[in-house]
């Protein structure tokens, strides 16, 4: 193990090669996946309250800026294909199409960005790692209701109403249970490293 190293991946991981990489990138994909079934339909919204943004935060920043944004990339064509991946098991183009694929697209970007600041260290300390994961959730609800505002044809006070305002308590929890976990992860790489 490498405490030192760029990623928790890398940490744990330094000289894993190519079928490593896509286990761990299958790997991330299912794991959003299995989160995403933990879903809470609130009747007036398309869009469920769902476990997915937690574990998008922690595949990025735990796979870093390629291998995570290429896990929620494959997330996201398992799901088109046929998949049954997104919440409430849903699947196909249509679902995608519908009023919840931009926060889908916006999961891609923000492993993407929250895997670029992990390598940079930002998920080691629990201040910038909830920075880090605060910045990958703006990034998912700005792709997601720009795409619903444009999907709904609605004005943006009934887009941000079903699209941001019931789902920032629940995210804002979210986000500081995976900047608690990604800093302690780091520590217990420390800890067995110092114990070999």
């Amino acid at each position: 193990m490498h405490p030192n190293a760029a990623t928790l991946r890398l940490a744990v991981l330094p000289r894993a090669g190519i079928l490593t990489d896509a286990v761990l990138v299958l790997g991330g994909a299912l794991f959003v996946a299995l989160a995403a079934q933990i879903s809470i339909s609130l009747g007036f919204t398309p869009v469920p309250i769902t476990g997915q943004t937690f574990a998008v935060v922690v595949v990025g920043a735990a796979l870093g800026s390629i291998r995570g944004a290429t896990s929620l990339a494959l997330y996201l064509l398992l799901g088109i294909v046929g998949a049954p991946v997104y919440s409430e098991h849903k699947h196909g183009w249509h679902v995608f199409s519908g009023a919840t694929g931009g926060y889908i697209v916006g999961f891609v970007l923000a492993a993407l960005l929250i895997g670029f600041l992990a390598e940079r260290g930002w998920d080691k300390q629990v201040s910038s790692s909830v920075s880090a994961m605060l910045t990958g959730s703006v990034v998912i609800y700005l792709c997601g209701n720009i795409w619903l505002h444009h999907v709904l044809h609605a004005s943006w006070n009934t887009t941000l109403t079903y699209g941001l305002y019931p789902f920032v308590p629940g995210d804002i929890f979210k986000l500081y249970l995976a900047g608690l976990a990604l800093p302690a992860a780091w520590k217990l790489v420390q800890r067995v490293k110092g114990s070999e």
